[in-house]
């Protein structure tokens, strides 16, 4: 093989390799393709969501900073909610299902809530494993915010109000 076959050879491996590191970043970064299913049994498709800003909190009810922000986030839902916003909240897999379900139903949380038993959510979202976690995703599906602990809702009220023009 001639030297210029090889450099050639390397190049296209290097490019090839760099194209599929890109992809996978940018992957990365949009809302995943996954189906929430909620505690009432809706299906709710990530890609019907697009043209909304969306806002997935992973929670837990023996988390107390979780349990702390949930009125707010009822909050931040309702005052959103008619202009484009969407709240879906995962509590964990460790969280007990009768538990999730008595918490929601005590205290009418009006946004879709799921029950990620079987962890699918907690991968397809990048291993979360603190709660409370939240990603907030643009009307196209881009990953805006990836918060970990207790939020800054003043900085929360202005990112979806630019969001959301």
């Amino acid at each position: 093989m001639s030297d210029s076959l090889k450099k050639t050879l390397l190049a296209i491996v290097i490019i090839g390799l760099l194209a599929f590191f890109a992809i996978q970043l940018q992957a990365k970064n949009n809302l995943p393709h996954v189906v929430f299913t909620t505690l009432s049994g809706k299906k709710i498709a990530a890609a019907d969501l697009k043209s909304k800003v969306l806002l997935v909190n992973f929670w837990a009810t023996d988390c107390l900073s979780c349990i702390k922000e949930m009125p707010e986030l009822v909050r931040i839902y309702n005052a959103y909610h008619a202009q484009g916003l969407e709240l879906i909240a995962i509590a964990m897999p460790d969280d007990p299902p009768a538990q999730v379900l008595n918490y929601v139903t005590k205290k009418e949380i009006p946004f879709p809530v799921m029950h990620d038993g079987l962890s699918e959510m907690v991968e397809k979202f990048g291993g979360v494993n603190l709660t409370p976690t939240l990603f907030i995703y643009d009307k196209q599906g881009k990953l805006l915010q990836r918060s970990v602990g207790a939020l800054d809702f003043v900085k929360l009220d202005q990112l979806l109000s630019a969001a959301l023009r």
